[in-house]
Order: structure tokens, then C-alpha cells, then sequence
């Protein structure tokens, strides 16, 4: 049997027991354990035994489970004068096995306790604004080899950032004024029928802000005097029919990347530096609100039968979010902001990204039909430089773009834009990049730009660099040139025709003219690192040749990547023959940096 001693700050304590190994504690009818308070969530956290000992477990609350001052996921095993807190509540457990003749086998009680104290402001100032019953503080003094920091559990397993101290504290009281409103506004429309779908944008925006007000006048409790009623009508609001949270984080132009953990596990990259911000959303029912207004527009969907999505924002950003049941922690969400001002040429001087000799040579190698690869990690600001390199084509061509999610922003007059389709909630109507090259191999383009290479497509990416349609452009992951040919090995592998290594490589090595690696360093600045030209194959090898590369040489002041860019000595074969024909040329460029 699980004995349960529930303690509050206005009366005794109320002992409960339970013929069960698991019980749930919450506000909502299916608790087994029924407490009072907003704080708490319907189905808050699930005590249970597991090889005689007690466990508590948070069953994806807002406000979180403490077990005495420390926020858990999983914990165990609970000692009789480990205090459970949930919301303005303190519990202690303990396990009886019943014996096969009646009664209970003894276990050890619970020591007393002292009246539980009043709850602080704030789960924030918990850590230092509770006081913790004289037991419980007595027994953590005597005995300092079972810590805080290293608990014992089973089940779902505890994140780093539930056991070390957050770098951020939320404000837990001002995020359960938001959920509160947030709730009994989603009753409000349920009840009243509301269709907000035939609503326009302006008539939902009042409607909704009226609903709230309506809220804070009928709320039992009300809502107290120092809370900014405005402010929080604007949350919620936002996170009703908006974007929520995002919305501020998308309009600060020093914000780059948006990532979300979970509903209170948000991270920004700003100035290249992954920061945490004190910001939360008020339920995963709010965070899938938003994910799914950003999805279907775009003619995306995400469900648990499709639960991940790629798709982009009105701004051309690049959004990807993923939900459980392949998400543990809950839903997840990463937006790479994509700058106002579309990059030039100029800015990747200007950034230190490249010099302006390496930017002469690639703008000379987009206008001669250069056939190239951009190749770089994750967030190594492969997309931004292919579509620099893009925006160097010459007017007058047929340019036709293909990409998973739409996020090249050309200047061109003569354009086509393409996007895969995923298939529908049937599985049927999926029409993925390689479909797409090969029907934009119909459209008479002269340029064929796809956005990344990641399988079979690469095959066709291949065969139309050779069959006419050179200038052609794309990126792929790879760590260095000599990966990227791997890669792409790999790939053309991938489209399922049963081709010779020496067959793939001779095609690689005609159809590919340039390599420009970008890099991402740790101090979060991206710098083109080399660029290289493949020569042909010899050998059964694919030969190349690099002609400029970054020099490192240690770190600035300010901690970033410190070098320079210089060439290789090595002039490409294209540019030998334009100087031939009499096209000036500046061999300089090339000249290895004293």
C-alpha cells in the first residue's frame, strides 16, 4: 500500500492510502490523489513502487514537481522524509507490502513534521524563499553521500538541465497567469462555437482580445493589482491566433536562430553565441497551435502519424519542428532566420568571410558556367553563400530552383521556383527533389540551382551537369572537398543503379568544375575555408587542385578565429584558356600570401 501524508500551508495534515503501486496526483478527475491550487496541472506527476521503493515522476507539468527544493523529471527512491511539492502542497510517501495473513509488513514511519510554510512567491525564489521542514534539513546535513545532484531513477531519464541549476529562471507565477487565461479561453470558445477558421485576421484579433477581457473580469480569484493585464492580453493573444513568443525572438534583428527545446527550453544564437532566454510557452497544446499555424500555409501537415516538418515562414525563413512520440521531452521546434537585407558580395568581405581576390574568382566562375558545389556542416551558411553565388548569374538566363523548403531569394527576372511535396496523411502524392530535377531538366533552363543534395537526386543533379546545363549550382554536407566527393559517391549510390565506383567517379569528375567549402568555426563566425578545383581523374583517383584557402593563426582579442585568406599558387584550368582567347584575367589573385 502507498501511504500518502498531503500537507498544505492553511490546515493539518491529511494522511491517504492507496491499494495500488502507482497512484496520480493532479486537479482533474482522473487524479487518484485530488489537490486544490492552479498551480497544479489536471494529471501533475505519478507516484509509484518499483522493486519496493517509492518513486515520484512529473508527468509534464508547467509549474514542475520539486522534491524538496530540487526540480525532477524522475525521482527515486523517495525516503519517508523526502517532501514532494507540488504547487502550494508538500507530500511524503512510503511503501507497505500487505502480509499474506493480514496486516502490513513494517516499514519505517514517516517522521513528524512540522506545518508546511506558506508558499513563496515565485517557483523562481523557491531555492531560497522555502524553508525546509527541521527533519528534512537535519537528515541532508547527516547525510551528504546521497545529494541533490546525484538521484537515483528509472524511467524516463533526466535531462542535464533538470538536475544542474538553469543559466535562466522563468517566471513561474507570471507563466501560470498565462496558462490560466489561455485555458479558459479555449473553454470560452468551445462553449460559445466559436469557428475562428471563417474569421478574418482583424475580426479574430478583436474577438479574441474582447474573450480575454471578458476572462479577467469573471476570474473567481481575479487577477492582482501589480500584474500587467495589458502585457499579458498581448501574450496570450499572440499564443492564441499568433505565433506567440516567436513573434518578439522573429522581429529582433540580432536574433539568427530560434531554438526550442521543449515549452520552457528556449535558446536563441545571437552574434554566433547560443544563449538561453526566460521564456516559456504556456502548455505543449499552445506550442502545437503554433507550429501547426506556420505548417499550413506552406500545405504541410504534422501529426502523430507525420511527426516532423520542414516548411518556411512568410519572411522566407527556415522552419523545422518534430513532436513525440520522436520527441521525448515534447515538442520541438528550430527557425534559422533568414536577414531582411538580402547578402551581396560586399558582405562577405564585409563579414571577414572571404577577400575580395576569392570573391572576383567566384564571381568569374558563376559567369564562365562553372558547374559548383557548395560543401559545409550544418549551420555553416551553405544556403546564404549559394544564393550570393546565384545572384552573380547573368540577367537574361532561365534559372529554375528546387528545394525541400522554399529559402532562395533570387534577383532575377527569368525564374522558376520549385518545391517538393511530402505525401498526404494516406501516404500518397509525394513528390521529392529527384522528380523535380528531372522534370526541370524539360523546362529549357539554363541554370539549375537545388537548394541541398542529400540522396538519389544527386544522380540526376550529376547528369545534368553533363548533358548541357552547365553553370548548374547546390550544396551538400561534407567536412572538407575530398568528403564532398565521397558524399557524392555515396549518393549517386543512393538513387539505386548499380553503377561502378570508376563509373561514378568519371562522371564526378566531369560534371563538378568547383568545391568552396564553408566552415563554421566555434566562436560562431563562418568563413569560406577553401576553395578548389577538381582537375580530372587519374588513377582511378579524382584529382584536385586547391587554389585559395583560410590560413588560421590563433584568436583575436575578442576570442574569434584569427587568419587570412590567401591562394595556393595554382591557377584553375578555365582560366588559362579564357587568357588564351583574349578574356583579361588577373592571374594575381593567385599568388600564395607572403
Amino acid at each position: 500500500m502507498l501511504h500518502l501524508q498531503v500537507m498544505t500551508a492553511e490546515g493539518p495534515a491529511d494522511t491517504r492510502v492507496i491499494n495500488a503501486t502507482r497512484c496520480m496526483v493532479g486537479r482533474g478527475e482522473r487524479a487518484d490523489v485530488t489537490l486544490s491550487g492552479w498551480k497544479v496541472h489536471k494529471e501533475h506527476a505519478e507516484i509509484f513502487v518499483s522493486n519496493e521503493q517509492v518513486f515520484v515522476r512529473d508527468l509534464g507539468s508547467m509549474f514542475g514537481t520539486y522534491v524538496d527544493d530540487t526540480k525532477v523529471t524522475t525521482f527515486g527512491p523517495l525516503k519517508p522524509t523526502d517532501a514532494i511539492r507540488i504547487g502550494s502542497h508538500q507530500l511524503h510517501a512510503r511503501w507497505a507490502r500487505m502480509r499474506e495473513g493480514g496486516g502490513e509488513e513494517p516499514a519505517d514511519p514517516p517522521r513528524a513534521t512540522q506545518a508546511m510554510p506558506a508558499a513563496p512567491a515565485s517557483a523562481a525564489s523557491a531555492h531560497t524563499a522555502t524553508r525546509m521542514p527541521a527533519p528534512v534539513t537535519q537528515r541532508m546535513a547527516s547525510t551528504p553521500e546521497r545529494t541533490r545532484e546525484e538521484p537515483v531513477h528509472s524511467g524516463a531519464p533526466i535531462a542535464p538541465s533538470e538536475v544542474r541549476t538553469a543559466s535562466v529562471q522563468i517566471d513561474q507565477d507570471w507563466l501560470g497567469y498565462r496558462r490560466l487565461i489561455q485555458e479558459k479561453l479555449i473553454e470560452s470558445f468551445d462553449m460559445r462555437r466559436t469557428d475562428v477558421h471563417r474569421m478574418g485576421d482583424k475580426e479574430l484579433r478583436e474577438h479574441t482580445e474582447q474573450a480575454i477581457r471578458e476572462i479577467f473580469l469573471h476570474m473567481p480569484a481575479g487577477i492582482p493589482a501589480d500584474v500587467d493585464k495589458q502585457r499579458l492580453l498581448e501574450e496570450v493573444r499572440d499564443e492564441a491566433i499568433g505565433l506567440g513568443l516567436l513573434e518578439p525572438l522573429l522581429a529582433d534583428p540580432t536574433t539568427t536562430e530560434i531554438m526550442v527545446n521543449r515549452v520552457d527550453e528556449i535558446f536563441v544564437e545571437r552574434a554566433g553565441r547560443l544563449v538561453r532566454v526566460p521564456l516559456a510557452f504556456s502548455s505543449e497544446k499552445a506550442m502545437m497551435g503554433v507550429i501547426e499555424r506556420i505548417v499550413a500555409p506552406v500545405g504541410r501537415r504534422i501529426d502523430e502519424s507525420s511527426p516532423l516538418v520542414d516548411a518556411r515562414l512568410k519572411d522566407g525563413s527556415r522552419f523545422n519542428a518534430i513532436i513525440p512520440p520522436l520527441a521525448l521531452k515534447g515538442p520541438s521546434m528550430t527557425i534559422r532566420k533568414f536577414s531582411k537585407r538580402k547578402l551581396g558580395a560586399e558582405d562577405l568581405i564585409k563579414f571577414g568571410s572571404a577577400n575580395a581576390q576569392m570573391v572576383e574568382f567566384l564571381q568569374m566562375a558563376v559567369k564562365q558556367h562553372k558547374n559548383i558545389i557548395v560543401s559545409g556542416g550544418t549551420g555553416s551558411g551553405k544556403t546564404t553563400l549559394l544564393n550570393i553565388l546565384s545572384n552573380f548569374i547573368p540577367e537574361g538566363e532561365r534559372i529554375v530552383t528546387i528545394e525541400d523548403a522554399a529559402e532562395l531569394q533570387l534577383h532575377h527576372e527569368h525564374l522558376v521556383s520549385l518545391e517538393s511535396r511530402p505525401a498526404n496523411a494516406e501516404g500518397k502524392g509525394q513528390i521529392a527533389i529527384r522528380e523535380l530535377v528531372k522534370n526541370s531538366l524539360r523546362m529549357r533552363p539554363d541554370r539549375i540551382v537545388v537548394g541541398e543534395c542529400r540522396g538519389g537526386e544527386a544522380l540526376d543533379m550529376l547528369q545534368a551537369m553533363n548533358t548541357g546545363h552547365d553553370g548548374s549550382l547546390t550544396t551538400a554536407h561534407a567536412n572538407s572537398p575530398r568528403d564532398m566527393l565521397a558524399r557524392l559517391e555515396v549518393m549517386v549510390l543512393m538513387a539505386g543503379m548499380d553503377l561502378p565506383v570508376t563509373a561514378i567517379r568519371e562522371q564526378v569528375a566531369s560534371a563538378v568544375d568547383i568545391i568552396v567549402q564553408q566552415t563554421r568555426f566555434a566562436c560562431g563566425s563562418r568563413k569560406i575555408t577553401r576553395i578548389t578545383e577538381v582537375t580530372g581523374v587519374e588513377s582511378g583517383k579524382i584529382q584536385l587542385q586547391d587554389l585559395f584557402e583560410f590560413v588560421e593563426t590563433g584568436f583575436t582579442a575578442e576570442r574569434k578565429t584569427d587568419g587570412y585568406f590567401t591562394g595556393c599558387d595554382a591557377v584553375p584550368e578555365f582560366y588559362e584558356k579564357l587568357r588564351q582567347i583574349g578574356v583579361a584575367v588577373d592571374l594575381e589573385i593567385f599568388k600564395r600570401a607572403k
